[in-house]
């Protein structure tokens, strides 16, 4: 299965719903820790919430050069570092940037630090090392990782020459710190065979770091990496587990971290992403995922954007589009369904969770048109804020229609960002 940025990238830019701006009045409920960020085609805006009421800040919008990718905040300093690329928002595919942006105290309004900073080729994840002081970028095509120094003005210095060929697998999809900030893993996709073109593997590659050096440390891969397509991963806060979407198998993989940071060959655990496993339909696959910070809940995203022909059109075939909790067993790391919730967006690509762990907030990538009986109606991108309840269930606070006309919806995030 592929994703959206690159079946449908071009329906992805049609226009959403109009957004008013939110009156003083909110905008300063904002500056008390109520705010987020969402990244739609170029530009980052800060967003509020007021009860059920969401709404971007007038005023607050900042622009990459190009459109974003994701975003990363520095560990101990107000600054925010985006990733952006034109790779489908241009015939050239030559804007690829790393950029610097001071974030205000008080406001967390959003400037531009310094100049963005080239980067070779698309940069689809990015992450710091836990004394800020480098920048890791994976890169999906050609896949690959590169370390970038930190200057003392914030902004991100050129790629750091490594000393060997880093293994950095088919199709990197995101890059993180193992929680020791020794180790770095990358994700690598891999991609279904297509078009007469066989599998690619998927693996867990994992480099040692050394202040921005890497060097080759292990590759997991079970079944050769067949039938083994990881997304993301996140770590358990204080277990030594790593848990990993599986895209292209719509699996939730549970894999242990031994000493010196060495993962598992094989899952501990496997299950399935979806409420319905016997109904997938085309274009249906796991998305990010993300551990609650007192480790006892995780939540992934459930995307599905496959269409089929109807009145001249092409309409949603159907599938899941939800977050998906799961209750973690704190003494074996066992991952168990517990709800599965619809977004009423979709393609989920990208959600957060406060920092007190009291609200998530998922983000549709673009709009869809859904058949209902022989009418075709549009449903524009959506932002929809769930409650997190004691038991870790979600339940549906708002949403909010955001217009996608200069590209896709791909990133949002609290403070502390992620």
């Amino acid at each position: 299965m592929t994703n959206l940025t690159r079946r449908h990238f071009g329906a992805a830019l049609t226009a959403g719903l109009a957004i008013p701006m939110l009156p003083d009045a909110v905008s300063a409920r904002a500056q008390s820790g109520t705010s987020f960020y969402v990244a739609v085609g170029p530009d980052l805006t800060q967003y509020a919430m007021d009860g059920a009421t969401i709404a971007p800040i007038e005023g607050s919008t900042v622009s990459a050069p190009a459109a974003i990718q994701y975003v990363w905040q520095h560990p101990a300093r107000p600054i925010v570092y985006v990733a952006s690329s034109n790779r489908f928002t241009s015939t050239s595919d030559d804007q690829h940037h790393a950029t610097a942006f001071a974030m205000a105290p008080g406001t967390g309004k959003l400037s531009m630090i310094g100049q963005p900073t080239p980067l070779s080729s698309r940069p689809i994840n990015i992450t710091m090392d836990k004394t800020g002081r480098f920048l890791l970028v994976a890169y999906n095509g050609p896949s690959s990782l590169t370390a970038h120094p930190i200057a003392a003005d914030g902004t991100v210095g050129a790629a750091i020459q490594q000393d060997g060929k880093l293994d950095t697998g088919v199709y990197a999809h995101q890059v993180r710190l193992l929680p020791s900030n020794r180790t770095a893993l990358l994700v690598t996709r891999g991609n279904d065979a297509a078009g007469g073109k066989p599998e690619d593997p998927g693996a867990l590659k994992t480099f040692s770091f050394d202040r921005g050096r890497l060097s080759n440390k292990q590759s997991v891969a079970p079944g050769d990496g067949f039938g083994f397509g990881p997304r993301h991963a996140d770590f358990h806060p204080s277990k030594p587990w790593v848990y990993v979407t599986m895209e292209r198998e719509n699996q939730l993989q549970a894999f242990t971290i031994g000493p010196e940071d060495r993962i598992s060959a094989v899952p501990a655990f496997i299950t399935t992403t979806l409420a319905e496993p016997g109904k997938v339909r085309p274009g249906q696959v796991a998305g990010a995922i993300h551990v609650s910070r007192d480790g006892r809940f995780l939540y992934l995203s459930n995307r599905a954007d496959g269409k089929t022909d109807a009145n001249g059109r092409k309409v949603f075939v159907g599938g899941e589009n939800s977050i998906a909790v799961f209750a973690i067993n704190q003494k074996t790391g066992e991952p168990v369904l517990i709800q599965a919730v619809d977004t009423q967006g979709y393609h989920v690509r990208t959600f957060t969770m406060d920092e007190g762990g009291k609200v998530l907030l998922a983000a549709s990538v673009a709009p869809m048109d859904v058949l209902s009986g022989s009418t075709v109606s549009t449903v524009p991108a959506l932002l929809t804020a769930f409650s997190i309840g004691a038991d870790g269930k979600l339940g549906f606070i708002g949403k909010r229609a955001v217009d996608t006309a200069k590209g896709p919806m791909f990133w949002c995030g609290f403070p502390p960002l992620n």
